[in-house]
């Protein structure tokens, strides 16, 4: 299963990477192995959120469960995010990335912090 990653790097801004969550055959299913977490926590932000460059508190996946959202890193390259896309947050440093909602619906989305 490919999910994006939000690093820093070593010029102190936030990236992008495309990465595989390794998975193997668990009867007829395909399972990645178990990633200790700190709970979940729902989100909703409105239509016209648009935050200024920021990083996360922690580690922690973030799923788009609807709505679209466009996060904009320090070197420019935007990508958008909408319902089942996962991100894997780890710019825990640097100036961090921009987020804003797009379109005109809110966007509903799911945090899971990782230990």
């Amino acid at each position: 299963m490919k999910i994006v990653r939000l690093y820093t790097g070593a010029d102190n801004e936030s990236h992008f990477e495309d990465i595989e969550v390794e998975m193997t055959l668990q009867g007829v299913d395909m399972v990645s192995a178990l990633q200790p977490a700190h709970g979940v926590m729902f989100r909703t932000a409105p239509p016209t959120h648009n935050s200024p460059f920021h990083t996360v508190p922690r580690r922690q996946y973030v799923i788009t469960l609807a709505g679209q959202v466009e996060i904009e890193t320090g070197d420019g390259t935007v990508r958008r995010f909408g319902p089942g896309d996962v991100m894997l947050a780890e710019d825990l440093t640097g100036r961090g990335h921009l987020t804003r909602v797009v379109g005109d619906q809110p966007r509903h989305y799911l945090f899971i912090p990782l230990k």
